[in-house]
């Protein structure tokens, strides 16, 4: 799955199949390279972040979530989010590495498997940091 066909998807929930909203964003976790919470918009009274662990599901057509209780029961404050698409890519080192220009992650798990940039991909795996200013990876091996 990506980031950018996430976007602008309906979020219900499993069992009663309630609209809690549409993905607005996803916010990174950088230490785990992982997706943490679903960015809301529309939610009618609901949180407008939801943690990852209430997500059962993301496909081409809806995320689906545990339940609404799964949902309420996410903390009160998320984490900071950032903008990861177009934002600039450098290295631990300060070496640009282009504009994130999607991001593919595993859609039960919220794995961020790779980082397509304007100047190619990058494996997950080497996700360092995301700050306003930039994501951060490890540099290549040489």
């Amino acid at each position: 799955m990506f980031f950018s066909k996430t976007r602008g998807l309906p979020v219900i929930t499993a069992g009663e199949a309630a609209s809690l909203g549409t993905v607005a964003d996803l916010t990174i976790d950088a230490h785990t390279a992982s997706v943490a919470y679903l960015r809301l918009s529309g939610t009618s009274g609901h949180a407008d972040a939801l943690a990852w662990n209430a997500v059962e599901a993301v496909g081409p057509d809806a995320v689906i979530v545990h339940s609404r209780i799964a949902a309420e029961a996410a903390p009160d404050k998320a984490p900071v989010h950032h903008e990861a698409l177009g934002i600039r890519v450098l290295t631990e080192h300060g070496v640009e590495h282009g504009t994130v220009k999607d991001i593919a992650f595993a859609p039960t798990s919220g794995r961020i498997l790779t980082l397509y940039t304007a100047l190619g991909e990058i494996s997950g795996d080497r996700l360092l940091g995301l700050g306003s200013y930039a994501l951060v990876v490890r540099a290549p091996r040489s």
